[in-house]
């Protein structure tokens, strides 16, 4: 590891391509100066000798000068650094996403708890087109893990649940995620028709990541920027970026990649999480109007029913021993669950529709906002 002490910048240039090395750029960067870290760093691979198909014909593997690594202590140092200096530049509320497979992720994971960041989640990445496995000898490799962690135990990460939950047709997002590999068009090809880099990330896979873990207006910095999947979706998605890339063929790719970009407009893109939302008590249902006192409310089957009563409570019908409360308690109750969101669970009629009371609270946080 190097002592040279990099005088640090106090200004943050993003949206830019830097090339160089990754440790002594991230040092530069004002300190705690980015919301979300993406790095897909050298997987050291182990690689011996040429990959063959059965028909003999020579496999396009990553054997490139950057993923080799004279030992495994070689590439634990190499990591510590790394992962030091982006240590530096993240926020304190700010996330890490770190990509490796079976050869790295383990030490990486090892690594990254040791310098204290707080793991999240580790999610599968499963490649539903996988390279096949030409020897015969192993299991088809076919995933990798991505390593979510915040930058300590109390950092309050962005987590966009409800943006997660609508990309998986309303249904919580799991951490499994069934994605294909970066092919055809997406596929950077350089003059020669090859591929512009070995392992080019596909753009669902980045998508997601932002999706779930930035807000419009966040910067995001990608330590090995590569062919610049990272810094594409982010212009896409109204986030800024950093890009750091040593080698001037793969920047050169995504400098023309990420200029060809149109970003979506903002409209399209704003998330707001429904827990930073007002709090909007159900007796301001009640005072505005929008229901009035006696209107009966039902479940989504139609199998409980309860009056509303003028304080904004509920009286459950159809009881032995009445039950008057919240519509949280009362939602409970007639399931005999030990919570339950009435904004959900209790509907109304309205020309004909059988709605969520959700539907009203809406209403009135659009007026307020």
């Amino acid at each position: 590891m190097s002592s040279q002490k990099t005088k640090k910048s106090t200004t943050i240039e993003s949206n830019q391509i830097h090339i160089g090395d990754c440790v002594k750029i991230m040092k530069s960067l004002p300190g705690e100066s980015v919301e979300c870290i993406f790095a897909d760093p050298p997987y050291n691979l182990q690689l011996q000798g040429d990959l063959h198909r059965p028909n003999n014909s020579k496999v396009d593997a990553v054997d490139n000068d950057w993923d080799q690594f004279e030992s495994l202590k070689t590439y634990d140092d190499f990591t510590k650094e790394w992962l030091g200096a982006a240590r530096d530049a993240l926020k304190p509320d700010g996330s890490i996403w770190v990509i490796g497979s079976y050869h790295n992720i383990f030490r990486l994971g090892y690594i990254l708890q040791d310098m204290g960041f707080w793991i999240l989640n580790d999610v599968i990445w499963r490649k539903s087109n996988p390279m096949p496995n030409f020897r015969g000898r192993r299991f088809t490799n076919a995933h990798e893990t991505l390593i979510w962690a915040g930058k300590s135990k109390e950092s309050k990460y962005t987590f966009n649940y409800e943006a997660m939950k609508a990309l998986n047709e309303d249904l919580q997002m799991r951490s499994d995620w069934h994605l294909p590999l970066c092919t055809g068009g997406e596929r950077l090809k350089g003059e020669d028709g090859n591929k512009a880099h070995p392992t080019q990330k596909p753009e669902s896979l980045l998508y997601r990541v932002l999706m779930a873990s930035t807000r419009k207006g966040d910067t995001v910095l990608d330590p090995f920027f590569g062919t610049g999947t990272t810094g594409a979706v982010a212009k896409r998605l109204g986030r800024n970026f950093i890009g750091i890339e040593r080698d001037k063929t793969y920047a050169a790719a995504a400098h023309e990649r990420i200029n060809a970009i149109d970003p979506l407009a903002d409209n399209l893109i704003e998330i707001k999480p429904k827990r930073e939302a007002p709090r909007i008590p159900f007796g301001q249902i009640v005072e505005h109007g929008l229901l009035a006192p006696g209107t009966i409310l039902t479940d989504a089957r139609k199998k409980h029913s309860a009056k509303i009563h003028a304080d904004g409570s509920l009286m459950v019908m159809n009881r032995i021993e009445p039950l008057k409360g919240s519509i949280h308690k009362t939602g409970a109750a007639v399931q005999n669950a030990p919570s339950c969101n009435g904004w959900t669970f209790w509907h109304y009629q309205h020309e004909g529709k059988h709605l969520p009371i959700d539907h009203l609270r809406e209403q009135i946080r659009a007026k307020t906002q």
